[in-house]
């Protein structure tokens, strides 16, 4: 049986947390343990997009979000430089309640090329840090502020298989996180300060 991913959040400071991929840590800024995002805070999230996001759109998948998060709202997320050169886009699941972002990508065996999932935060958070207990594939995170200026990113591998993924541990601070694909961001060329733009 393949392991399965939860990622999972961790209060720090007033508004800081852990947040990560795990079914053992908890989420972020609620100061509980046992799940994989953040506070509560409803959105509204919306399929649609900026209206400008044509960075690599023919190629996002039309079968995600599927399974567990097929009722999910998604919106298109294209990044660009701050001078507004095109580096990609995926198409990526709103996580934007406590639940969901408990939840994050524990129910996926993998994740599209193309695909991923934008964690929507009611405010900025100090302090955040996404970890990878028993998850079956690697991703990318990507904070952004709330702004949508990228401020770190991070390649996570999968756990090797005697691990679980609990040591790994991937920290930044923002308003919003986006997973990807493993190294995604490196095929595209993304970069600390290029922007996200998507609508919610």
């Amino acid at each position: 049986m393949r392991r399965r991913a939860v990622l999972a959040a961790i209060g720090a400071a007033s508004t800081g947390g852990i947040a990560g991929c795990g079914g053992s840590a908890s989420s972020a800024g609620d100061g509980s343990e046992g799940g994989n995002g953040s506070e509560g805070g409803d959105g509204d999230g919306s399929d649609g997009d900026d209206g400008e996001t044509d960075a690599g759109t023919d190629a996002l998948p039309t079968d995600w979000p599927a399974g567990t998060y097929a009722d999910y709202d998604a919106t298109t997320v294209a990044v660009r430089s701050p001078e507004g050169e095109d580096r990609g886009a995926v198409r990526a699941a709103i996580a934007e309640t406590r639940e969901k972002r408990i939840l994050g990508l524990s129910a996926a065996p993998s994740l599209p090329e193309n695909a991923g999932m934008l964690f929507a935060y009611p405010e900025p958070r100090d302090s955040l840090t996404f970890i990878m207990p028993e998850m079956d594939f690697g991703i990318d995170i990507v904070y952004a502020d709330a702004d949508r200026t990228i401020t770190r990113i991070h390649n996570a591998p999968e756990p090797g298989p005697n691990e679980d993924g609990s040591e790994q541990r991937y920290p930044g601070s923002g308003q919003y996180v986006l997973e990807v694909p493993y190294e995604w961001t490196d095929r595209r060329g993304v970069e600390v300060g290029d922007a996200l733009a998507f609508e919610l």
